[in-house]
């Protein structure tokens, strides 16, 4: 396997926490990203309700694709963890998802968790994508 590391500078940094934005394996055309969130290059947040938390982690998450030679319209999996009970937040992130995702129409999975990586952190996605 051939696997090639992905962080764009746009992203904060992953290596303190031994991780990379994203692993291209050139092998299979394949890129595996990791959970995108509401950070800054700084790790700050910039929005404190899911919705908001959604939209910039989705934007995070372009920033990624773009940086591997990628996009949404090759989107393979997408995986969306949210603090809290999920069906109390399908009214707001379904309608963000869809706008988002178009036409691309990945496989797409819900997740409902007690935490995540810091207390601030309310949404985190994670995906699988091919490459263009």
């Amino acid at each position: 396997m051939r696997k090639q590391l992905i962080n764009p500078p746009q992203i904060y940094d992953g290596s303190p926490f031994g991780m990379s934005q994203a692993v291209i394996d050139h092998a299979s055309a394949t890129v595996y990203i990791s959970g995108q969130v509401d950070w800054d290059a700084n790790r700050q947040v910039s929005c404190h309700n899911v919705a908001g938390q959604l939209k910039k982690a989705l934007a995070n998450l372009t920033t990624v694709l773009e940086a591997s030679g990628s996009s949404e319209e090759f989107l393979l999996s997408l995986r969306v963890y949210v603090r809290g009970e999920l069906g109390e937040f399908i009214g707001d992130i379904a309608p963000i998802l869809a706008q988002y995702l178009g036409e691309s129409r990945p496989s797409l999975t819900g997740i409902g968790v007690s935490s995540l990586a810091y207390p601030e952190i309310l949404v985190e996605i994670e995906a699988t994508a091919a490459l263009k």
